[in-house]
C-alpha cells in the first residue's frame, strides 16, 4: 500500500468514526503534509482518492469538505426462527464453502480464517523450530489424554482474565475448538436428543449435531443482547432439551457480547431446568475493549457449563489446538476424546506453551484486536457507501465477523454463485440455520487487510446486491406496476 493510500484510509476512518462530520471542512493540504510527514503531492493524491469514493467534496478556493453521508444502517431485529426441533440440513452448502478455500485466486470474504500475516507470530515459528531441533522422542509420541501439562498450566493462567479460576486438572486439550464442542455435545447428549441453539448459529455446530443424530431447536437471538431468555424458557417448558449451546462473547456470526446480567440470568434458567450449557468462547479474547468479557463459566457454581475454546482464531487454525473445561462432565468428555482422536498434537502443544510462557501471546492479542477493529472501521464504511439502502448490519464488539440482512425476498445463494464468477466468495446466511433460514443474509469477514482489491470487491458485491434487490422488486410488483415501469423506461 502506498503512502497516499494509507493516508486516504486513515482519513476515511476518521470520517467514518465521526471525527470529521458531514459538511465539515477538512485540514488543508499543507497542514496534513506537516502532520503526517508526507509531501504535498501525497496529500493531494489522498484527497483525490477520497473524492473518487465520494467521501469528500472540493470547493473552489475553500478546500475540501466531508460529503453528506448515508445514515448508518440499523442493526438486525430479533430473529424469528421456527421454534420446534428440526433435522439439520445445509451440508452441501457448507461443503461448497469449504471447497472454495482451495481456489487461490478467489477473495475469501466469508471465511472464518484469522489474519496470519502479523509480525507478532514470528516468535511462534522460532518456538516450533526449536522444539523440532530438540529431536526428543517424546515430541513425536503420544502425550497423556488431558494434554501437555505446561500448556494446560498456561491456559489456566490465561483463563483468569475471563473471571475463571481453573487448575490444570480442570482442562482437557483438544484438536481445535471443533473437537472441544464435539466431545462436549456427546458428553451430555445421545442420538435423538434436542439441543437449543442461538439463531443464527455457527454452521460447524449445526453439522456436528447432524452427524450425531441430534435435533436442534433454534431460539430467537438479538444482535445486541444475545439469545432470547424468554423464548428459551418457553422452549425448556415445551421440549425435553438436554443442553443449550451459546457463543456469548464476540458471537459468530452476529458479533455481540452478551451483557453480564443476561449471562447470569441464562445460567439461572439452566439451573432451574437442570440443563447443561456448552459455551463457545473461541472469539472471547478478541473483544476490542479491555478487560475482556467474562465467560459464563466464571459464574458457574455447579459445574454445568462446558467451556470450549482454542487458539485457532487468536493465533492460527493450523495448530489444531483447542481445549475444554468440562466441569462435572469431565469423565464423559475424556472418554469421548479417547474414542475420537486420543491425544492431540504434542509438538504444537509444547511450542505454544513456550510462546505463551515467554510473554509473546498478550502482545499478539493486542495487535490483533487493534487490527480487526481498524479493519471493521474500513469495512463498515465501504458497506455503507457501496451497498444500497434498506439493509441491516450488525455492529460487532470484537472478533472479525459482520452480519448483513437484506430484504426478505433476496437470495444470497444466487448472489454467491454470481460473485464466484468474479472470484469473490461470501458466506450465505442459510449456512447458519438448522432449517436453511436467513437465505436473505450474508456473513462477511474483515480479517483480511482492507486494501484496494478488497474495496473493489465490496463495491462489486454492493452493485450485485443492488441489481438483485431491483430484480426482486420487479418480480414481486403487480403487473400494472411493471407495465408502468416499462413505460417510464
Amino acid at each position: 500500500m502506498t503512502r497516499y493510500q494509507r493516508l486516504a484510509m486513515h482519513l476515511a476512518q476518521r470520517i467514518e468514526q465521526g471525527l470529521y462530520r458531514s459538511g465539515e471542512k477538512l485540514p488543508s493540504v499543507r497542514s496534513l503534509s506537516v502532520e503526517h510527514g508526507v509531501s504535498i503531492s501525497t496529500v493531494q493524491q489522498a484527497y483525490h482518492m477520497l473524492e473518487e469514493k465520494q467521501l469528500i467534496l472540493p470547493q473552489p478556493r475553500s478546500g475540501y469538505f466531508v460529503a453528506p453521508r448515508k445514515a448508518a444502517p440499523p442493526v438486525p431485529a430479533l430473529t424469528r426462527p421456527v421454534q420446534r426441533p428440526v433435522e439439520i440440513t445445509q451440508w452441501e452448502s457448507v461443503l461448497d464453502l469449504l471447497d472454495s478455500r482451495q481456489e487461490a485466486n478467489t477473495l475469501q470474504l466469508g471465511s472464518g480464517m484469522p489474519s496470519l500475516a502479523q509480525p507478532t507470530l514470528k516468535p511462534l515459528w522460532k518456538m516450533l523450530s526449536r522444539q523440532a531441533q530438540k529431536q526428543e522422542t517424546q515430541l513425536l509420541g503420544y502425550d497423556n489424554l488431558y494434554g501437555v501439562v505446561g500448556l494446560r498450566e498456561q491456559i489456566a493462567r490465561l483463563a483468569i482474565d475471563s473471571g475463571c479460576q481453573l487448575s490444570l486438572e480442570d482442562i482437557v486439550v483438544t484438536t481445535g475448538c471443533h473437537e472441544a464442542l464435539s466431545v462436549s455435545i456427546r458428553a451430555v447428549c445421545e442420538p435423538g436428543d434436542i439441543i437449543a441453539v442461538e439463531s443464527p448459529s455457527f454452521h460447524g455446530i449445526m453439522q456436528t449435531l447432524r452427524g450425531f443424530g441430534i435435533r436442534a431447536i433454534e431460539i430467537p437471538t438479538d444482535s445486541v443482547t444475545g439469545i432470547s431468555l424468554e423464548a428459551l424458557e418457553l422452549a425448556f417448558e415445551q421440549w425435553p432439551i438436554k443442553a443449550v449451546m451459546v457463543v456469548p462473547n464476540c458471537n459468530n456470526p452476529l458479533g455481540f457480547i452478551m451483557p453480564d446480567a443476561r449471562k447470569q440470568a441464562l445460567l439461572t434458567l439452566a439451573q432451574r431446568f437442570d440443563v447443561a450449557i456448552i459455551e463457545d468462547d473461541v472469539y472471547g479474547e478478541l473483544a476490542w475493549d479491555y478487560p475482556r468479557p467474562a465467560t459464563l463459566k466464571s459464574m458457574d457454581l455447579d459445574g454445568r457449563v462446558l467451556l470450549c475454546s482454542s487458539f485457532s482464531k487468536t493465533i492460527a487454525p493450523g495448530l489444531r489446538i483447542g481445549w475444554v473445561a468440562p466441569g462435572r462432565y469431565r469423565d464423559r468428555v475424556l472418554h469421548m476424546k479417547y474414542i475420537s482422536t486420543g491425544s492431540s498434537n504434542t509438538l504444537g502443544q509444547h511450542a505454544l506453551a513456550e510462546f505463551i510462557r515467554q510473554g509473546h501471546y498478550q502482545p499478539h492479542l493486542r495487535r490483533m484486536r487493534q487490527f480487526y477493529q481498524r479493519n471493521y472501521d474500513s469495512f463498515s464504511c465501504w458497506v455503507r457507501h457501496y451497498f444500497p439502502c434498506g439493509i441491516c448490519v450488525s455492529r460487532p464488539q470484537g472478533g472479525f465477523m459482520m452480519w448483513i440482512e437484506l430484504p426478505e425476498a433476496f437470495d444470497a445463494v444466487r448472489l454467491n454463485r454470481e460473485l464466484l464468477d468474479s472470484h469473490i466468495q461470501i458466506a450465505v446466511g442459510s449456512l447458519f440455520s438448522a432449517s436453511g433460514k436467513y437465505r436473505n443474509c450474508l456473513r462477511l469477514s474483515f480479517a483480511i487487510t482492507p486494501d484496494e482489491r478488497v474495496e473493489q470487491a465490496l463495491a462489486t458485491v454492493g452493485k450485485a446486491v443492488e441489481r438483485a434487490i431491483a430484480a426482486c422488486a420487479s418480480e414481486h410488483s403487480p403487473p400494472s406496476m411493471q407495465h408502468d415501469v416499462l413505460l417510464a423506461k
